[in-house]
C-alpha cells in the first residue's frame, strides 16, 4: 500500500502549497473558499458514522462485541486506503502526470466506499475470519469503484447519498456472500446468536450516531449551496418520520404491544437510506416524510417476516438484517430517485436550477428529466447486478478452506480471535 501511495497519490491544488497561486490565478478572494472549509464538517460526521456508528451498531451480539467494533475498525482503516487508490484511478487521475490528486472530497468518497463493505460485513458478522473480511473488503472496494464509475459517470445517474451505489450494492453484495457461505449447522451456535441487555444498549449508541449524522452523509458531496442544504433537510425529515413509524409497527406486531430493540436499532435508520438518491432533488418536505413512513413499515416487517423466511427457504443467514436496513430501502431509494428525476420540471427547479441539480452539461446538455429518470433506473439495475454477481464470485473465493474461518459451534464468539481477560458467563 505504501509503495502504491508513493507511486500514485499526491495532494490536489487545494491541499498543496500551490493553493496560493491557484487562488491568484482564479481570482479567489480568501482561503475560506478552499473546499476544506465546505467539506470538512461533513467529512468528520461521515467518519464518525463509519467508525462509531457502524462499529457500535454491530456490538449487539452478546459474545461478539470485540469482533463487531474491532473488525469494523480494521476493515474501515484498510478499505479507505485501497479506496483512495481505486476511486482515484477512476475519478481523480491527472493524465498530465499520471498521479491521483486527493483532497477532502476524496476522503469523504473513500469513507463512502468503505461503507459498502461494512454493510456487507453485517450479513456475515460473527461467521467469518479476519482474513476473510480483508478479502471481502479488497474485492468489495474494487467492485464498488467500478460500479460507481459506471453509474455516476457513464450512465450519468445522480446518487448523492448513495442509496444505489452504497446501500443497494453493499446490501446485495453481503447477502450474496452470506448465501455462498451458508452454514446448515449454524444452529450449534444458537446460544450465542442473541443479545443481552447491555449489548443492546451499546448497539443503540451506534444507531444514535448514525441517525444524528445521516443528514451529513447524504449531503456530504452534493453541490455547495442549495443542493447541500436541501439534502440535509430531506434526510432529517425522512429519519424523523421513520422513527415514529418503526415504533408504531414494532409495537403493533409484537405480543402485548411491547417494542423490539432490534427494530429500534435498525429500522429507524431506513429512511436515511431511502432518501439518499433523491436527497438533493425537489422531493419536498412532505415527500421526505412519506419516504420515511414507507421505509419504517417495510423495514420493520422485514425483520419480523422476511429475515426468518430468507434463512429458512433461501438459505441466506443475515446476521444484522442488512436486507431490511440497506438492500430493500436502497432499492426504494433508487426508485424514488428515478420518479423524482422523471417528474422534474423547469417550473419547479427553474432553468438554471434544473441544469445545476442534474448536471445537464457537456455531453449531457440535451438530456430531459424523463430520460434522466430512465438513467436513474438503469443505475439501480447496475448496482444490483454488481452486488449479486460480485458477491457470488467473492463468496466462491471465500469458500476455499484456506482462510481459517470459525467452526459452526464457534460462531458469534470473540474467543477464537481475541485475548479475553475474563468472560462473564
Amino acid at each position: 500500500m505504501i509503495i502504491l501511495f508513493g507511486v500514485f497519490i499526491r495532494y490536489n491544488e487545494e491541499s498543496s502549497p500551490f493553493w496560493i497561486e491557484h487562488r491568484k490565478a482564479n481570482n479567489i478572494s480568501s482561503d475560506i473558499e478552499n473546499d476544506f472549509y465546505f467539506r470538512y464538517p461533513s467529512f468528520q460526521d461521515v467518519h464518525v458514522m463509519i467508525f462509531v456508528g457502524f462499529g457500535f451498531l454491530m456490538t449487539f451480539l452478546k459474545r461478539y462485541s470485540f469482533g463487531g467494533v474491532g473488525f469494523n475498525f480494521l476493515i474501515a482503516a484498510f478499505g479507505l486506503q485501497w479506496a483512495l487508490l481505486m476511486q482515484g484511478w477512476f475519478h481523480s487521475l491527472d493524465y498530465s502526470d499520471g498521479k491521483i490528486k486527493i483532497g477532502v472530497e476524496n476522503l469523504i468518497n473513500a469513507d463512502f466506499c468503505v461503507a459498502g463493505c461494512l454493510i456487507a460485513y453485517g450479513a456475515v458478522l460473527g461467521k467469518v475470519s479476519p482474513v476473510q473480511l480483508m478479502v471481502l473488503t479488497l474485492f468489495g472496494i474494487t467492485l464498488f469503484a467500478v460500479e460507481e464509475y459506471i453509474i455516476l459517470n457513464l450512465i450519468h445517474a445522480r446518487d448523492a447519498g448513495g442509496s444505489m451505489v452504497i446501500h443497494t450494492f453493499g446490501g446485495y453484495y453481503g447477502l450474496s456472500i452470506s448465501w455462498m457461505l451458508y452454514r446448515p449447522n449454524l444452529s450449534q451456535s444458537n446460544r450465542l446468536q442473541g443479545s443481552v441487555y447491555h449489548s443492546d444498549v451499546f448497539a443503540m449508541i451506534g444507531t444514535l450516531f448514525l441517525w444524528m449524522f445521516w443528514p451529513s452523509f447524504n449531503s456530504a458531496i452534493t453541490d455547495h449551496g442549495d443542493g447541500q442544504h436541501r439534502a440535509a433537510i430531506n434526510t432529517y425529515l425522512a429519519l424523523a418520520s421513520t422513527v415514529l413509524t418503526t415504533v408504531a409497527i414494532s409495537s403493533l406486531f409484537q405480543k402485548h404491544g411491547k417494542l423490539d430493540m432490534v427494530h429500534i436499532q435498525n429500522s429507524t435508520l431506513a429512511g436515511g437510506v431511502a432518501v439518499g438518491t433523491a436527497a438533493e432533488f425537489m422531493l419536498m418536505p412532505y415527500g421526505s416524510l412519506i419516504v420515511g413512513f414507507c421505509c419504517g413499515i417495510i423495514s420493520t416487517l422485514g425483520y419480523i417476516y422476511i429475515t426468518p423466511f430468507m434463512e429458512k427457504h433461501l438459505k441466506i443467514q443475515d446476521t444484522c438484517g442488512i436486507h431490511n436496513l440497506h438492500a430493500m430501502p436502497g432499492v426504494i431509494g433508487g426508485v424514488v430517485g428515478a420518479i423524482t428525476a422523471a417528474a422534474a420540471s423547469e417550473a419547479v427547479y427553474g432553468h438554471e436550477g434544473l441544469i445545476n441539480t442534474f448536471d445537464f452539461e457537456d455531453a449531457f446538455k440535451n438530456m430531459t428529466p424523463t430520460r434522466q429518470g430512465g438513467h436513474q433506473a438503469a443505475g439501480l439495475c447496475v448496482a444490483i447486478c454488481f452486488g449479486v454477481g460480485g458477491g457470488i464470485i467473492v463468496g466462491c473465493i471465500l469458500r476455499l478452506p484456506i482462510w481459517g474461518d470459525p467452526a459452526d459451534d464457534n460462531c458469534f464468539d470473540d474467543e477464537p480471535y481475541w485475548e479475553i481477560t475474563e468472560m462473564a458467563h
